[in-house]
């Protein structure tokens, strides 16, 4: 019998998480480090705003001090590595300024942006100059970005995304900044067909459709989207292979959401079910 062991067993693909903290569980770093767990990739975070929430609602904020932000991100990247950096809430415009010189330094390293940019509501959390350092300093680097149609907007600066045909200008506004991959996320198009996300890589768009599944104000779908994406990305898959793949995760996830009930509010994605 071969005991073994690979190089790949000693050495785990890695995905730094820079975002923040949701007491709940059921968004931003802890379903990050649930996703990674569910997809075999070792997850690492750096945090940069705790908050106190559950399923209701956010009752509380306290962003982390830059210093404090920027020695999470050295002390992984010294000791343990990534394969891949997935951003979430940063937050401000010199944490977005941060991240970009630190993943510089890194080069080469795959960059997903989920860009969380407004809240639940579609209002915008973030200020005029935390968009623009995002358009300037992180877009650029950015192997994907996976916004939402009021991210997508409030980044291209387009007056309204209401329709898939406003996604596609959408698109082509974000390649312009330098993101080398773009998938926007249709689910609040409202449309009764399903759910249709697009992506693009400058030359070619992919429509991707899932069903709408019954699951009463699903959170934490964005963070697991991406978040499954850099699994799939440290795992050397393409951007569009790691996009489908985390959809049918995001699927599964959705899916196993239907047979759970967490707290009195919105209903948490099972990152459980789907796991590689």
């Amino acid at each position: 019998m071969d005991l073994s062991i690979s190089s790949q067993d000693y050495f785990p693909r890695r995905v730094l998480a820079i975002g923040g903290s949701d007491s709940g569980g059921s968004a931003g770093i802890q379903a990050d480090l649930k996703t990674y767990e569910a997809r075999g990739v070792f997850g690492t975070s750096a945090i940069t705003i705790v908050t106190a929430q559950n399923t209701l609602s956010v009752q509380h904020a306290m962003p982390i001090p830059l210093e404090l932000i920027e020695q999470q991100i050295d002390s992984v990247l010294s000791d343990i590595g990534a394969n891949v950096v997935k951003t979430g809430l940063l937050g401000r415009e010199d944490v977005v300024e941060l991240v970009a010189n630190r993943v510089k330094a890194l080069q080469d390293i795959p960059l997903v942006v989920d860009p969380v940019l407004v809240n639940g509501n579609g209002d915008p959390i973030v200020t005029v100059e935390t968009v623009k350092a995002y358009q300037d300093n992180l877009l650029p680097l950015a192997t994907i970005i996976t916004p939402n149609i009021d991210e997508a907007q409030w980044l291209t600066n387009l007056d309204s995304i209401q329709h898939l045909g406003d996604c596609y200008t959408a698109a082509r506004r974000l390649y312009d900044f330098g993101v080398k991959n773009i998938l926007i996320k249709g689910g609040h198009l409202g449309n009764s067909d399903g759910i249709t996300d697009l992506f693009f890589d400058g030359v070619d768009f992919v429509e991707l459709v899932a069903p709408t599944l019954p699951v009463i104000n699903p959170h934490g779908v964005g963070c697991t989207f991406a978040s499954a994406i850099a699994a799939e990305l440290a795992k050397g898959k393409s951007p569009l292979d790691a996009v489908y793949i985390a959809q049918e995760y995001l699927q599964a996830a959705l899916r196993g959401a239907l047979d759970w009930r967490v707290g009195q509010g919105r209903t948490p994605v099972n990152h459980h079910v789907g796991s590689s």
